[in-house]
């Protein structure tokens, strides 16, 4: 019993020690110290890195196959209004993980808007990539990117495209099923860009627009005059806020010690209140 308690004392030894052995780690990954920020910095092997870039060429060329007239349109719309060449917005398209959105933009009663945005985000730099979880390895790059609109802050330029129906967006009807508009927000300022849309954009449009749908006699109706009169104050509000935003109000820092040495007794308190 002795003998066997031993055996198996020594095989346990030997397998705690193979375990632990700096041979059995993973030649593909190796986790580096945590960074200041706490997180823990993993470096890839070098044929890791060109499994991943094969993968990424794949999916991207699968995706290419993918483009038809509705995707060149997206694309056509996108470079016009952004100011970039097709080609370049192409790539950002297929290289983008929310590709599938745009498919469930174009199917029967699919998402009901498809959203770009287009400014400066942290990308990392090329001869820090392996370790790009630390933010002095990045740098500010302009990028095109979809979205769903609530989890980036907006700081840029947004493009969108809506749909006015629940029909299937086909080759044939891309054009007449899908609107697309530009929001500039260029530097953060998202009251300047939301009054000049609405006052140089979609005022104008509405009030040249003849059919209200099932409201009779277009801009003759009353509802639609009230709503247009509500649009036209709400840009009024805007630019006033937007002009005293401009103004840059700012407090005086006032030295409260002066008018507090001067109170005496609870009278005193309630005269200053």
């Amino acid at each position: 019993t002795e003998s066997k308690h031993r055996r198996r004392g020594g095989d346990l030894k030997t397998r705690s020690t193979e375990l632990a052995s700096p041979a059995t780690v993973s030649p593909l990954t190796a986790v580096l110290p945590a960074s200041p920020t706490g997180k823990k910095s993993v470096v890839l092997s070098s044929e890791t890195r060109k499994e991943l870039a094969k993968q990424a060429k794949v999916t991207k060329e699968e995706r290419r196959a993918q483009i038809d007239e509705r995707y060149k349109y997206v694309i056509s719309r996108l470079a016009d209004g952004i100011g970039l060449s097709e080609q370049k917005v192409e790539e950002a398209v297929i290289s983008d993980d929310k590709f599938q959105l745009i498919e469930q933009f174009f199917a029967p009663s699919g998402i009901k808007k498809l959203l770009f945005f287009y400014q400066d985000v942290l990308q990392p730099k090329s001869n820090a990539s392996l370790r790009s979880d630390e933010s002095t390895n990045s740098l500010l790059q302009k990028k095109l990117f979809i979205t769903m609109g609530s989890t980036e802050d907006f700081t840029g330029t947004c493009a969108f495209f809506l749909r006015i129906s629940d029909k299937v967006v086909t080759v044939s009807n891309v054009s007449q099923e899908v609107n697309f508009g530009i929001f500039d927000c260029t530097n953060g300022n998202i009251i300047q860009g939301l009054e000049f849309f609405l006052s140089q954009i979609m005022i104008p449009a509405l009030k040249s627009q003849e059919n209200w749908g099932a409201v009779k006699e277009g801009l003759k109706n009353s509802q639609v005059q009230g709503f247009l009169y509500s649009v036209d104050k709400f840009v009024g509000i805007l630019s006033s806020s937007r002009q005293n935003i401009e103004g840059k109000i700012q407090l005086t820092k006032v030295d409260i010690d002066v008018y507090v040495s001067n109170l005496q007794n609870p009278s005193d308190y309630i005269t200053a209140g």
